[in-house]
């Protein structure tokens, strides 16, 4: 139900407590006209005098709440109004003791199951692709809202000086370095192996076409043999390096890798080049005509591309929003990990800063309008403190009934 409808409701169960009300003191006042030649009347007379008392004292009651009933200053009335801010006050320490607790916190984010959910949300085409457009179509309005001189500044005061402090020569052998970790390289050794094996296989003919050529004076027949036993012999060599862990050949591209990785970090010669590489960059960015240039080509290739149906950047993002969430939703120890790491992020960072969660929601409610407040709170339950108003006309009505039945057994 929406914030309109329980605001109907809550009128509709509002005037028909006060309907009942005045039916309760109508009747009141016709039973004690008529209770003289209507005897009987006494006991409808005891149920509406009580009833009305009843509905009198709720009404009081649940008006005392949010205002003073009539306008009068009435002690101990406008209770919420008057005490908005120790109500916020007290609302943020029971957020504080009773929800961001320890147990409360590890037990809530421990059943969320966050990181599997996102996962298995980001594997549908149609979610990664909708998570992917939210996310570019904040690019043209941050586009918008940067201006070509600051982009500059920022640019000449900020990347320059930290690309000229960079040892990019260093920088990228330590990168190999992690990327050659426990034999990670291997991979890219065997890739490029089934790569070669197929471009040879699939080009024979050429690779004979060509051989040919540098060697005009030999039969045709003699070229077709001597390129098939060279492609057979390379196919074959490619083949037992692909298949053996320990050959020669993977050992002597461990060894490669390692020097070329040691002279990056090491070597003074790689590290003038890494300079000179680094000055030359510099020197393009610092001219103020490249940044324009760039900046403004960057800013139109990017909306133009948004603004597409089929946007590559859009697909590509989607693409790997996707992946991420296939590779997360089917790798359970990942799974696990990623799990245990937001747990251990997230619970110890939410115990810190709990007393400043319970100090924002008294904050808030410090700002709020006294006056807005109770009205907003009346109109949510409204409707429920109406049906007070009404079960007390009804209740006291019975007990009206009742006590005049022992009053007459007593009174005999």
């Amino acid at each position: 139900m929406n914030g309109g409808s329980r605001t109907s409701g809550g009128k509709e169960m509002k005037r028909l407590a006060l309907a009942l009300l005045l039916f309760m003191l109508a009747t009141f006042i016709v039973s004690v006209s008529l209770e003289n030649v209507h005897p009987w009347l006494a006991w409808i007379r005891a149920f509406a005098e009580a009833g009305s008392i009843g509905a009198i004292a709720d009404w009081f009651a649940v008006t005392a709440l949010f205002r003073h009933p009539m306008g009068l200053p009435v002690p101990h009335t406008a209770i919420i109004p008057r005490n908005k801010d120790e109500i916020g006050r007290a609302l943020g320490i029971f957020v504080q003791e009773n929800f961001l607790t320890p147990h409360n916190l590890t037990r809530k984010l421990a059943g969320l199951d966050a990181v599997g959910t996102t996962a298995r949300w980001l594997q549908s085409p149609r979610n990664s692709q909708r998570c992917a457009r939210a996310a570019c179509e904040f690019v043209p309005g941050l586009l918008a809202r940067l201006d070509d001189k600051d982009v500059s500044r920022f640019l000449d005061r900020i990347i320059v000086p930290w690309l000229a402090r960079l040892d990019i020569s260093t920088f990228a052998g330590r990168f190999l370095e992690i990327m050659t970790h426990d034999g990670r390289h291997q991979a890219l050794l065997d890739h490029g192996l089934r790569t070669l094996d197929t471009w040879l296989s699939e080009n024979r003919a050429l690779i004979r076409e060509k051989f040919s050529e540098a060697s005009r004076y030999t039969p045709g027949i003699f070229d077709y043999y001597v390129v098939n036993r060279f492609v057979d012999g390379i196919v074959a060599l490619l083949h037992e390096v692909a298949l053996n862990p320990q050959h020669e050949m993977r050992a002597r591209f461990d060894a490669a890798t390692q020097a070329f990785i040691d002279d990056l970090k090491a070597s003074p010669e790689y590290a003038a080049r890494g300079r000179g590489l680094v000055r030359d960059l510099a020197g393009h960015l610092r001219s103020q005509s490249y940044y324009e240039v760039v900046w403004k080509d960057l800013q139109a290739l990017l909306l133009e591309d948004i603004a597409r149906p089929s946007s590559l950047v859009v697909t590509a993002l989607a693409e790997l929003l996707q992946a991420i969430g296939h590779g997360i939703a089917t790798d359970a120890p990942l799974r696990g990990r990623l799990e245990a790491w937001l747990i251990d992020g997230i619970e110890p960072l939410l115990i810190r800063h709990r007393q400043e969660i319970s100090g924002l929601i008294s904050d808030v409610i410090a700002t709020w309008d006294a006056k807005e407040v109770a009205d907003k709170l009346e109109a949510e339950i409204g409707r429920d403190l109406q049906y007070i108003r009404i079960n007390g006309t009804l209740v006291g009505g019975l007990a009206g009934v009742l006590l005049h039945g022992l009053g007459m057994s007593f009174g005999r």
